[in-house]
């Protein structure tokens, strides 16, 4: 071989290393938008975990602050019972008035957590 003439690459050869490198091309691009997607699905998952968290939050502290007001309200009319009849009036609409909101903060909770759980699991349609 002279080493004065210059390397000349089969054109076979030349063709198959420029359809290699467009292959690997195509494959690099497919590969970047299906993670991009996967992330852009992942922040949308993480959103809606964060607002069903805070939702559930919300809601919880709200039922609190509700129950501990009406047992404040429960003290107050015992203090004012003027015999035990009275008492056992006041204690059994209380027992009842609380099985009733624990029973619906319940049901509002569940409800809450099964939208957070379809909301975080659920693939999300692409923002346009």
């Amino acid at each position: 071989m002279d080493p004065m003439k210059p390397f000349e690459v089969p054109a076979d050869m030349r063709k198959f290393a420029e359809q290699s490198v467009d292959q690997a091309r195509k494959a690099f691009e497919s590969f970047v938008a299906t993670t991009q997607k996967a992330v852009s699905d992942m922040e949308g998952r993480a959103e809606a975990a964060r607002s069903g968290v805070l939702d559930a939050g919300s809601r919880a502290m709200s039922f609190a602050e509700r129950n501990m007001a009406a047992s404040f309200e429960f003290a107050q009319n015992l203090v004012r019972a003027k015999d035990a009849q009275d008492v056992l009036r006041i204690q059994t609409e209380y027992v009842k008035q609380q099985l009733a909101a624990l029973n619906e903060q319940a049901k509002e909770l569940a409800d809450v957590a099964a939208k957070l759980a379809k909301d975080t699991s659920a693939p999300k349609s692409p923002k346009t």
